[in-house]
């Protein structure tokens, strides 16, 4: 078998890597930018091209819902601060959409590796769509990678956030296509006498001793 070169990528629940950055808003210091909010870093892989521009396009779109959540935008491709600069210009002028949050430009590849967005079985030179949110402490929540060739699914982001939030303020869980406004899981009791409490709680949708759903 050939050797295929590979690159590390952080884990749920690691402090995200550290790294500066000459962006479009300028110069940036990844742990500065997260402090205090949350996070969603995505990368694409190439400015001036078709799937790519819907994506940031979408992500650009969600400038309000993003900030009501106390989330920033940051993107990444490894391309030029001039051609991130360029296609930002060009988006704006041909569609009216403007890419106001900072887009990484990598062109020497360091924040892609750091971060696992390349996938040398894919591409040894274009990023993957890669999707990190991470949390106002810096941890890594939930990580996304899509093909070259498969857009995002900006429903399923917004989604996502919104359930990793309620779940910290709420300290619950979330089933399978949990939507804002469903019912949450509640953790299973530990001790005989948390059962017991439980059985005789009628606030909960109890589908057995261990899955019950509660209304928030």
């Amino acid at each position: 078998m050939e050797n295929q070169t590979t690159y590390s990528m952080p884990r749920i629940g690691d402090t995200a890597p550290d790294f500066e950055a000459i962006t479009t808003t300028g110069k940036l210091k990844f742990s500065d930018y997260n402090k205090g909010s949350w996070v969603i870093f995505f990368s694409h892989p190439a400015d001036f091209t078709p799937v790519c521009t819907t994506e940031m396009s979408g992500f650009a779109q969600e400038k309000e819902f993003f900030a009501a959540h106390n989330t920033k935008l940051i993107g990444l491709s490894i391309d030029s601060i001039h051609a991130h600069i360029a296609w930002v210009n060009a988006v704006h002028e041909k569609t009216g959409v403007l890419f106001e949050f900072p887009i990484v430009a990598d062109i020497d590849m360091s924040v892609s590796k750091l971060y696992g967005m390349l996938q040398p079985g894919e591409s040894e030179t274009a990023a993957v769509r890669a999707v990190f949110i991470m949390d106002p402490e810096g941890k890594v929540r939930l990580i996304m990678y899509y093909p070259l060739n498969v857009g995002r699914n900006m429903a399923e982001i917004k989604r996502a956030l919104i359930a990793l939030q309620t779940s910290d303020e709420n300290k619950c869980a979330m089933p399978l296509d949990w939507q804002p406004g469903d019912k949450v899981i509640v953790g299973a009791p530990r001790t005989l006498e948390a059962l017991a409490e439980r059985k005789k709680d009628n606030s909960l949708e109890q589908v057995d001793w261990y899955l019950a759903k509660k209304s928030l």
